[in-house]
């Protein structure tokens, strides 16, 4: 979101991505911040896409999670990029293999860059998820 006057002289930009909900009269949502996303590879994972991957994966699975990071591994001359998810469950799912792979579909659907990166793992690998311990993060 950008703040700037009627005239353009002055702006100044805070940092929020925003989404309408409303454009009459203008309602806006903040869905996230610019600088929390991960575009190493072209993905273009923003954190809203994450969350709410996160939240359909964590119902499909029946588990919990208390907080949260990813990062990207970096290609090398023998393996693909991907996502490295630390993940602090208050439930573990029963599979992790399962939660892995759902969250990965989830956020494919959610977001046509990173199914792009997926697809036949072109780019990118399937994501590896690191149980954290307690209060790690």
């Amino acid at each position: 979101m950008v703040i700037t006057t009627n005239s353009g002289l002055w702006r100044y930009k805070i940092g929020d991505t925003i989404k309408f909900t409303c454009l009459n009269p203008y309602r806006v949502k903040v869905t996230g911040r610019t600088k929390h996303f991960i575009n190493v590879f072209g993905e273009e994972l923003v954190v809203e896409n994450a969350e709410m991957a996160l939240s359909k994966t964590t119902e499909l699975t029946k588990s919990e999670i208390s907080n949260y990071t990813v990062g990207p591994i970096f290609m090398s001359d023998k393996t693909k990029g991907s996502h490295e998810w630390i993940i602090e469950f208050s439930k573990e799912p029963d599979d992790m293999n399962k939660f892995t792979e759902i969250l990965d579909l989830s956020l494919q659907s959610l977001n046509s860059d990173y199914e792009a990166k997926r697809y036949k793992d072109s780019t990118l690998e399937l994501p590896k998820i690191i149980k954290g311990e307690k209060s790690f993060l």
